[in-house]
Order: C-alpha cells, then structure tokens, then sequence
C-alpha cells in the first residue's frame, strides 16, 4: 500500500472538505473529478493510516458517503469489499458507520443488483460482521447495520442469507440472541420488527423461522427490568404492523400484556407501561381487531389495580387512568367501559371530580373525554342506551357524594381550577353535552356558561382552543334541543353563545380609551 500512501495530507484533506461540504448535490461527474485527484486506494489508506490528523477522520467518511451516494461512486464498492470488512471491524464508530452504509449503497445501486450484492456480501462474509456491529456497536453503528440487514432482506437472496434454514447456525437471529446480553437481545428483537415491516412475505419468514417466541421469552425474563420496557415497546411497533396481523393477532398481545398487569410480583413501572401499551392497542381503529374475551381480561386486570387499596403508586393510578382514556376512545371501547359489571369507568368518572391527588384528576378528566366521545366524529358520540343510562347515573352518583350535590356543581369546580385542569374541563364537557341532560345541567349555572364564553379566560393557545371548542359544542347542542333552545328564559345564553362562537377562540385584549396629548390651539 506504499504507492498509495501520502506524507502530506494537507491537499487531500481541504480537497476532501470542499467536496463533503459541497451545498448541492454531488453528481457522478463531480464524484469522478475527485477521485481522478485522489484514488480511492489514497483516500482508504490515508483513512488507516492518518487517523491521528486533527479532523481527517470525519472528513474522509463524510467524503466517502457521498462518492458513495452517486450511483459512479456505488459502482467502484464491489471492487473494495476488504475495505468494508476491515471498516466493521475497525475500533472507530464512525468508520463503522461508514462501512455500514457502505454495505446499504451497494444493496441499493448495484442494479442487477441485489443478487450480485447479496452474493458479494456472502463471499466476503460480510454478514457476520453486520450482525457483530448490531450487538456490539454503540447506538448509531446498530442502527445502520440494521438498515443495511433489512436491505438485504428485501430480496430473495437476501431472505436466504438472513433467515438460514439450521436454527443452529450462528447467524440464525434465534441463536444468536440466546448468546447476547440483555441489550444485545433488544437490538434483536428491534431488528425483526424492522424485519417484519418490510413485506407480508418477510413477516411470513420471521414466522416460520419461530422468531416471534422470543418476545414472549424476553417479557418473561423478569431478570432486566429496563430490557423488559424496550421489549414491551418494540411489541408495540409489532403491533403496527398491519400485513403483520395474521402472523401475530392483538389477542395474543393483550394475554401477554394482561399476564404482566395482573402479576403483583412485577415491578410497578412494567405493570404501568402494559397497561399504557394495552390502552394503544385497544384505541381507536385497533379495538376490532381484539377479541371480547381479550379485552375483558385486560380491563379486569386495571380494574383490580384501581380497586385494590394496596396501589400505592401514584404513577400506576395515573398509567391505569389513561389506559381506560385510550380504551373508551373508540364507540365499541367506551362502551365495554360503561357496560361492564361494575362499569370499569367508574374508576374514571371518581378520579374525575376527586381533587385528592392533582395527576391522578388530570389524566381522568382526559380520559373522560376520550370515552364521552370529544375525539369521535359526531355520530360516534352517543352510546348504546345501556351504556348512556350506566354513564348517566355514574355523574349523578358521583355529584350526589360530593360537596356540590349536582352535575353542575361538580362541573363548575373543575373549570375553577388551574388552566391545566381547566383543559382538561373543556375536553370532557365538549363530549359530554351532547347528552340532552348535560345541557340542561350546563345550562343551569350562568358561572358556567360565563367560563366558556370568555375569551380572556385562557392564555395559552391549547387553552383558548379547547375552551372554544366547548362553547362551539354547548351551543350546538342548544340549537339541537328543542325544548331548550324554544325556552324563552335561556334567550340570554344562546345570544352568549352565539357571540362567542362567532368571535372565535382568539380575541385580542380589549382596547381601552388613551388620553391623546397634542398641541394647543392658540387664536
């Protein structure tokens, strides 16, 4: 390598600055100019050699990246395939990372492309060293070399390579997570799901390969609770995946998940994060794709956490809280909620109106927004009669056990709080009045109506708008009801209303007369 050596790098490193630091794109004619002036051989040996140089590292890997890019640049790689299995094993990241990348250029520009690639990887072996990047490399060296695993898994060459057929052999994802530390086993586990997401075809793979095990195995290795939060996580992407349902069903999650909400010897944090993790997965869209029973031993399994006098933790409650919020987001959740016996929503509507304990109040004044319907379109609001009369008498039981006796009274204490729970006031109010007895509670106290017709009463913008959005639901539920709207008595409030509403939810502050000061006329 001495005929490509260079006693004064001066020249190449400035060289290598301008072009890596080029604003536009680097073309294929600017990528050959370069490297005319400084071969790739010089480059690679100055990068093995001159490490030591103050900035020649960084600058000839952000050199590199870009001849790399360009599809003239990509062509040379399969020529200096030692390069890159020297680059994974190299000691510095940041060479790493090039080399990396190295491997994802050459799977994305080798036209004929991704066979000859993925056959260059196998006869350099490059893909043990990509494996050794992802269980060993920091942060960013595992999230290239995962990017350049799933490249190669994109093709049905690939496929071979990344999903051998001997569970034994050592590049087998199955083997080689049962020889990793805890965090080695999460970046495994992180990689099938990248995996997974590709194509039904490579989902399908992952599930004849067994591979989807190993995450009921890691959740129920108690020994790492840290490692049990990522895996718990990475489920969840799972999850998302929508060709991945028929691999992996949100029924078999939920089981997982409940098993850990109801296990009393797992950590609070664990138990707090299922229960988060179950609430997503049953919100919205996602609740159809859960069966009854599923979803019954996952709400029980709250529902005894917020029942028992031993959950202590406050951050548990509030976990619990939000997990129903989540739930009771979609029509078919809010009324599981509501028709369960007893009603797990009770939980909820108590939190609500109980200012024992300020976190836990917040998150069910969300979560009662969620389940009264303020994120659902406006026919998804109302419920099933059995549900609406359940929801009806919670309110009315809770008012009666309070200081304020009535809907109203305990309606209008939260919008006196602070303007966090003033937010959270609005949300549930604004799903709430569609119900013809909420408005006729609401418009029973004046001090109510004043709260959300005032523009000047918030100060923030996600104040200002979730006050508006109350007015603008409170008076179209007025317009709506017939009996109230033809009262002559609540003329007052539906011009209130009105004119709220039709200045929008930002009002400058009112100008106010200035004493002007000019000149005095004289003669």
């Amino acid at each position: 390598m001495e005929e490509f050596s260079v006693d004064d790098p001066t020249q190449l490193l400035q060289a290598a600055s301008d072009f890596a630091n080029y604003p536009g794109l680097q073309n294929d004619a600017s990528a050959k100019d370069f490297l005319d002036r400084f071969p790739l051989p010089v480059i690679l040996n100055a990068l093995q050699t001159k490490a030591d140089v103050p900035g020649l590292e960084s600058t000839l890997i952000a050199a590199l990246e870009r001849v790399f890019q360009t599809k003239y640049g990509a062509s040379l790689i399969p020529h200096y395939m030692p390069f890159i299995q020297v680059g994974l094993t190299a000691e510095s990241h940041e060479v790493k990372s090039l080399a990396c990348k190295t491997v994802t250029y050459l799977l994305e520009n080798l036209n004929e492309g991704a066979i000859s690639a993925v056959r260059l990887i196998v006869e350099h072996n490059i893909y043990p060293l990509l494996l050794d990047c992802l269980i060993n490399g920091n942060e960013r060296v595992a999230t290239l070399s995962t990017d350049a695993i799933g490249k190669m898994a994109s093709s049905p060459a690939g496929m071979d390579v990344v999903f051998p057929a001997n569970t034994n052999e050592a590049t087998h994802l199955g083997a080689l997570a049962a020889q990793c530390s805890s965090l080695g086993r999460v970046r495994v586990l992180a990689l099938i799901v990248k995996l997974f997401s590709i194509s039904s075809y490579v989902a399908s793979a992952i599930h004849r390969s067994n591979l989807l095990r190993l995450f009921e195995a890691e959740i129920n290795n108690t020994n790492d609770t840290l490692a049990t939060l990522s895996v718990l996580e990475i489920m969840y992407e799972l999850s998302e995946v929508e060709h991945g349902r028929e691999f992996l069903s949100t029924s078999t999650l939920l089981q997982l998940l409940s098993s850990i909400i109801s296990n009393k010897s797992m950590e609070s944090v664990l138990r707090s994060r299922a229960m988060m993790i179950s609430g997503r997965l049953l919100s919205k869209g996602n609740y159809m794709f859960a069966d009854e029973l599923s979803v019954k031993t996952v709400v029980s399994a709250i529902d005894r956490i917020l029942s028992s006098s031993e959950t202590q933790d406050a951050d548990e409650c509030e976990s619990a809280l939000e997990a129903l919020g989540e739930i009771g987001s979609s029509i078919q959740g809010a009324q599981f909620l509501l028709s369960s016996s007893p009603p797990a929503a009770r939980h909820v509507i108590y939190a609500a109106f109980d200012r024992q304990g300020r976190g836990k109040q917040l998150a069910a004044l969300h979560a009662l927004g969620n389940i009264f319907g303020e994120t659902r379109s406006e026919n998804s609001m109302i419920l099933t009669s059995d549900a609406e009369e359940s929801l009806r008498r919670l309110i009315y039981e809770t008012a009666s056990k309070s200081s304020k006796l009535t809907p109203s009274g305990i309606f209008l204490s939260v919008l006196k709080q602070d303007s966090e729970t003033r937010l959270a006031g609005y949300r549930m109010l604004t799903g709430l009045v569609a119900r013809p007895w909420c408005l006729m509670e609401i418009c029973s106290k004046q001090e109510i109506i004043n709260i959300v017709t005032d523009a000047t009463t918030e100060t923030t913008k996600l104040g200002m708008e979730a006050r508006y959005n109350c007015c603008k639901a409170i008076q179209k539920a007025f317009i709506m009801s017939s009996k109230v709207s033809s009262d002559p008595a609540l003329a007052g409030l539906a011009e209130k209303l009105y004119d709220a509403v039709r200045k929008g939810p930002y009002l400058a502050k009112r100008l106010e007369a200035q004493p002007t000061v000019v000149t005095d006329d004289r003669f």
